[in-house]
């Protein structure tokens, strides 16, 4: 048996890359990366069924979810973009 179950925080997430237009201009592997870091900076939210949550979702809630996630991706891209600079720096010197 396998149950349906999913992080509410990661498909807001998925919803933010998205509309931002990160999916599509970002390359895969950062956008995993940048994806790990973030919902690790986020609570979980387990969730069975999406259209539930629609229907049962507070708005306040939701935007305070979506201001969370917000700010931790901007938080993952400025720890990413520090990270590749270093990395750019130590190739530079050897």
């Amino acid at each position: 048996m396998q149950l349906e179950i999913r992080n509410y925080y990661e498909v807001l997430l998925m919803e933010i890359l998205s509309d931002e237009g990160l999916m599509d201009e970002l390359p895969e592997d950062y956008l995993a990366d940048l994806s790990c870091i973030t919902l690790n900076q986020l609570p979980v939210r387990y969730i069975r069924h999406l259209v539930d949550t629609y229907f049962f979702e507070d708005y306040q809630e939701l935007k305070q979810m979506r201001n969370e996630i917000q700010t931790a991706l901007e938080k993952s891209r400025a720890f990413l973009k520090k990270r590749n600079l270093e990395r750019l720096r130590e190739r530079e010197n050897d």
